[in-house]
């Protein structure tokens, strides 16, 4: 079965209260990276504001925590730290037109959706939950997205850890299900003593026996990687030929390494700079059209916030982003939810469960791509 995109239901702005809504009002901020009073903070739901020309501008790229500011006919969503002194920034704390301002959280909703009780058991994901069409819905979406859309994955280092899960991952890549890799140093420095020495973090990856001196290893070739220079040129010179930075590196998938306080090493292409990795990121959050977020909370709540719920493509048409989070503790894939991202898809599982099982349902349709 084909997968099909829901159908964006815009508001009807010729109905009340919208019908009588006011234009949003402005104030200039005074300062580089200072919000005015009463600044309208944005999520990640579509927004809609009034303009004073009686028109209703859908926001593109709204996502949690940003501010508005008027361009000329446009609105731009941008973090209040890149405010310039004299940006025309919306005020406004209502979200149901009062101010001129509409957060719109039922345009992606179904008929079902529409007619559900109210009260109902087990709305939540947990470890009883069954995921079968979680998996479904996933495949579906994954090989169209794979023609039609943009798909970001943020892993933690676990998912290098494990021989199978570390082999699927590599596989996906080079199939063509990967547009954009998001970790942190331990992912990328795991993955390379996996390639160079066969264990992660000392341990081989196939029968997780401990190897003599193996706590060496991942400093070993994290010493090694910066004597060469990069990750692209110890692959050269060590001649690695799997894993997950060879596919990114050989399928020409870029990456974002985000540093991190306790960082050994880190890697050259790790950058220790929050701001400069949020922005990185975010250059790719504005372009996803799904993520998968497995292992590593922290990533996972920081993708998550910083990625629109819907993306106006090119011609006009308004998808939903579809994000899935993928851990074994069940407080991890709802810590996401809880920090605004309710669209959110959590799955309770083993991550090297998932990842190789994802692969191999989607194996039959990717055997002649790889």
């Amino acid at each position: 079965m084909s997968f099909v995109l829901p159908q964006f239901k815009a508001p009807d702005f010729s109905q009340p209260p919208l019908c009588s809504a006011p234009p949003v009002r402005t104030k200039k901020a005074a300062s580089n990276g200072v919000a005015p009073d009463s600044y309208h903070g944005t999520s990640n739901h579509p927004e809609y504001v009034h303009l004073e020309d009686g028109r209703w501008i859908l926001v593109p790229e709204s996502r949690m925590d940003c501010v508005l500011v008027v361009r000329g006919d446009s609105i731009e969503a941008m973090e209040a730290r890149r405010l310039k002194q004299g940006d025309r920034v919306i005020i406004g704390r209502t979200e149901n037109g009062e101010d001129g301002i509409f957060v719109h959280t039922g345009g992606f909703e179904t008929d079902s959706q529409e007619t559900a009780d109210k009260f109902s058991f087990r709305t939540r994901g947990s470890r009883e939950t069954p995921f079968s069409r979680s998996y479904d819905t996933l495949y579906e979406l994954l090989r169209h997205d794979r023609q039609h859309g943009y798909i970001a994955w943020v892993l933690g280092p676990a998912v290098a850890f494990d021989k199978d899960s570390r082999d699927a991952m590599q596989k996906l890549i080079q199939a063509g299900f990967c547009d954009v890799l998001l970790a942190g140093n331990a992912l990328a420095t795991h993955d390379l003593e996996a390639a160079r020495f066969r264990t992660g973090l000392g341990q081989d990856i196939y029968t997780q026996a401990p190897t003599p001196l193996g706590h060496y290893h991942h400093l070993d070739i994290l010493n090694t990687v910066r004597q060469f220079g990069s990750i692209k040129e110890t692959i050269a010179k060590l001649k690695l030929n799997d894993g997950i930075m060879y596919a990114c590196e050989k399928s020409y998938v870029p990456y974002v390494l985000a540093g991190s306080i306790r960082d050994d090493g880190p890697l050259p292409e790790v950058l220790s700079n929050v701001y400069e990795a949020q922005d990185a990121m975010r250059a790719h959050a504005r372009k996803a059209t799904t993520v998968i977020a497995m292992a590593t909370q922290l990533h996972s709540i920081a993708f998550g916030n910083m990625t629109p719920g819907y993306r106006i493509m090119e011609d006009g048409v308004v998808r939903p982003v579809y994000f899935y989070v993928v851990d074994i503790s069940e407080f991890s894939v709802d810590k996401l939810a809880n920090r605004g991202s309710i669209q959110a898809t959590s799955v309770v599982t083993n991550v090297q469960d998932f990842i190789v099982n994802l692969w191999k349902n989607l194996m039959e349709t990717t055997r002649g791509s790889t």
